[in-house]
């Protein structure tokens, strides 16, 4: 798909030990949003995020408003090349 974008994006907070993974996969999964999120040691999350431009502003507005437990102090997103034929979103550890 000509319009597919990719992005590779960091979010720092209160993002480890409070679901976050599993809620940016199922959000990702409910908008069509291929890719994968993982927690790293220095207590950031890194993911790559595919999709429509559309999708990804969805999916960055979720994530930034995080929920109850989580708590994102800052989202960065740097655009990289597409990976064809991606499909799902998976939890990387």
């Amino acid at each position: 798909m000509a319009d597919m974008i990719r992005y590779f994006g960091k979010a720092e907070g209160r993002v480890q030990g409070v679901g976050f993974r599993m809620y940016v996969q199922q959000n990702a999964m409910d908008l069509g949003v291929t890719g994968w999120v993982r927690n790293m040691e220095d207590g950031t999350v890194d993911m790559e995020l595919q999709g429509t431009q559309e999708q990804i502003d969805k999916l960055e507005a979720i994530i930034r408003k995080g929920n109850y437990f989580i708590h994102v102090n800052a989202f960065s997103l740097e655009a990289i090349d597409v990976v064809p034929d991606e499909t799902g979103f998976k939890i990387r550890y």
